[in-house]
């Protein structure tokens, strides 16, 4: 136990530290000329936002691992210490991450802060970015604080927002095309419910396993109910997310004889992905075949 000892005692020292230290006040300076902002996000919804609206105009570095789990992550000094030295940080939220509004709060005092979901409607589902329009506001003001944070580049952030925007139009269009004659409309997930906002927009109806995180859990009651509901309803295809332990839903399937197919939170995603650097247009598309396949939609 010994050796574990500064490890420890360094945590609790950075964690008192940070609480004490007075909260900056914000200046918003502009990057020196011809460098490029540093931008620290939480997860991947920020992360491939930025990327897509920055190109290789910002340095982005994301504090949650690939394939880690945003509701619980618990983030380390190194976190704290690269929030306070951006230029920009973007977080989803206090619901999706309750572990960054500390780390928003000990900011640096040029440090931008951007909660992304206070630039979407107002919903009772967290999964802000489940919807279209909502993520068009939320680029909206993403685009604006990079063309603030480095003004000689704001064509190219204006230019690559309209691209955004148009792509999400389009997406938008085929959700609704794609999704229009179906012979299923009921969607049976089994993980959490981070798909309300999808499945409400386009007249489908959600059943999960779970509620709006991973962190609920899945009682043998609520499992028994799900089977029920495929078998009474005639399920014949149940999804899942693609980076949880596929064991829950092939239990689910074996069960019911329901076929698995994946559905894509964006929130994280796994290390291929990641390293491949898909885009959220990418994933919603994905999203869109699967449930075309899975609900027997009309192409």
């Amino acid at each position: 136990m010994k050796r574990y000892l500064p490890a420890v005692v360094f945590l609790l020292l950075a964690a008192l530290v940070w609480r004490l230290w007075p909260a900056p006040r914000r200046h918003h300076m502009p990057v020196e000329q011809g460098a490029k902002p540093r931008v620290v996000v939480s997860g991947y919804v920020p992360y491939t936002l930025v990327k897509q609206l920055a190109a290789d105009r910002a340095d982005v570095s994301m504090l949650l691992p690939a394939n880690a789990e945003p509701h619980s992550f618990e983030p380390t000094p190194g976190a704290l210490v690269k929030v306070r030295e951006a230029d920009l940080f973007v977080y989803v939220s206090d619901r999706i991450e309750p572990w960054a509004k500390d780390i928003a709060s000990g900011a640096g005092e040029n440090t931008q802060v951007l909660q992304a979901a206070q630039y979407a409607a107002a919903s009772d589902d967290p999964h802000v970015w489940m919807d279209f329009n909502n993520v068009k506001q939320i680029a909206k003001a993403v685009s604006a604080a990079l063309a603030e944070k480095d003004p000689a580049h704001k064509d190219a952030y204006a230019a690559h927002l309209k691209a955004f925007d148009e792509e999400m139009t389009a997406l938008d269009e085929a959700y609704k095309k794609g999704l229009a004659d179906c012979q299923s409309r009921e969607v049976v997930h089994v993980g959490h419910l981070a798909f309300k906002n999808l499945t409400k927009n386009y007249d489908l109806s959600l059943s999960a396993l779970a509620g709006s995180s991973h962190d609920g859990e899945h009682s043998v009651r609520k499992l028994a109910e799900l089977v029920k509901f495929i078998k009474n309803n005639h399920v014949r295809v149940i999804f899942t997310e693609e980076t949880l332990s596929p064991r829950l839903s092939a239990a689910v399937a074996g069960e019911t004889g329901a076929q698995v197919l994946p559905l894509y939170t964006v929130e994280h995603v796994s290390k291929q992905d990641f390293d491949q650097g898909v885009t959220y247009g990418e994933l919603m598309r994905r999203n869109l075949e699967s449930l075309q396949r899975g609900l027997g939609c009309q192409a």
